[in-house]
């Protein structure tokens, strides 16, 4: 099935204001308290038609948040594909050459081919220095709030602590690269990187104006559960930002993905995301003639999509679910 139009009501920020940034490189803001403590790094718009976390960090710059220890970076990412949205065609914002999320690697970013990979050079010193990273995304689909932990047990944990989303994704990335949210440190095993954490917050549609709320209540969350700003100066800054917390958390491990042979890829209903599929073997899609079936029963399926359907893109990732 071909993917329908959908309605985007999630207006574009103006970013004039913001877009200098304050460390010489476009788009970046940091804050040095001073004083010890964790350096946290929150960043928007890898791609430039996920307007929720721009949103956020706009707001966090309107409120004054500075921090109380260690440092804060915010981070504007692609503008350049961002200057390029429009609500009428927000997929042709996604990046300028090639997917940002997929080029945090060395030598990727080394060989400046493209620039996405000039930008992610701009930003890796940011990255690197970083000790906790929170990267602000939106979905495809419309679909409940998913946070993205990597494999490593000391982000789940964290995804825990957080007590929100609902939706706790363990998963080790895309077979077409690597994202920045396990670029150095952050994809090393606890043992070697013990003090880092990095999450991924997929918002809900991208637009959807609830994915700009739930993208305001992670950070508040994330930034409390960092250290470098309490819970009552945030609350003092930024009124109305924390949501209730979810009712309960759901861990669902990745165990594989379908990766589309073309740009033919279908699937055979509207799958939009988290549906659970009783029995294995059953057939959801069609890969350029081969049929896609569940590996198992009770399968959960992980933010399908053909909105960006081509050779070597993951379509839709296989899960088990587990309460957290």
């Amino acid at each position: 099935m071909s993917a329908p139009s959908l309605a985007f009501d999630l207006p574009a920020p103006d970013l004039a204001a913001w877009r200098d940034g304050n460390t010489g490189t476009e788009g970046v803001w940091h804050f040095d308290s001073g004083r010890p403590g964790r350096r946290v790094l929150l960043s928007a718009l890898v791609h430039g038609n996920e307007l929720c976390g721009a949103w956020a960090l706009q707001g966090l710059l309107e409120a004054g948040l500075r921090p109380q220890q260690g440092a804060l970076t915010l981070a504007f990412c692609n503008l350049g594909a961002f200057d390029r949205f429009d609500p009428a065609a927000h997929d042709a914002a996604r990046f300028t050459d090639e997917d940002l999320n997929r080029q945090w690697l060395d030598a990727r970013i080394d060989a400046g081919d493209t620039r996405e990979r000039r930008r992610a050079a701009q930003l890796r010193p940011f990255v690197a220095q970083a000790d906790w990273l929170l990267d602000l995304h939106s979905m495809h689909e419309p679909s409940a709030p998913l946070l993205l932990t990597g494999m490593q047990p000391r982000n789940l944990e964290l995804a825990r602590t957080l007590r929100s989303p609902e939706h706790i994704v363990v998963d080790a990335g895309h077979q077409d690269g690597v994202r920045m949210r396990d670029y150095g440190r952050f994809g090393l095993p606890d043992a070697q990187a013990p003090d880092t954490r990095s999450l991924l917050v997929e918002c809900g549609f991208h637009g959807d104006p609830a994915s700009r709320a739930v993208a305001q209540d992670l950070c508040v969350r994330f930034i409390a559960a960092s250290g470098v700003v309490d819970a009552a100066e945030l609350a003092r800054r930024l009124p109305g930002w924390r949501q209730s917390d979810a009712p309960r958390q759901w861990a669902l491990e990745v165990t594989g993905a379908v990766v589309a042979r073309s740009s033919g890829f279908r699937f055979n209903a509207p799958f939009t995301g988290l549906e659970v599929i009783a029995k294995a073997g059953t057939v959801i899609g069609d890969n350029d003639g081969e049929a896609v079936a569940t590996p198992y029963g009770d399968c959960v399926l992980v933010m399908p999509s053909t909105r960006q359907a081509r050779a070597g893109v993951t379509v839709v990732r296989w899960a088990r679910r587990r309460l957290l």
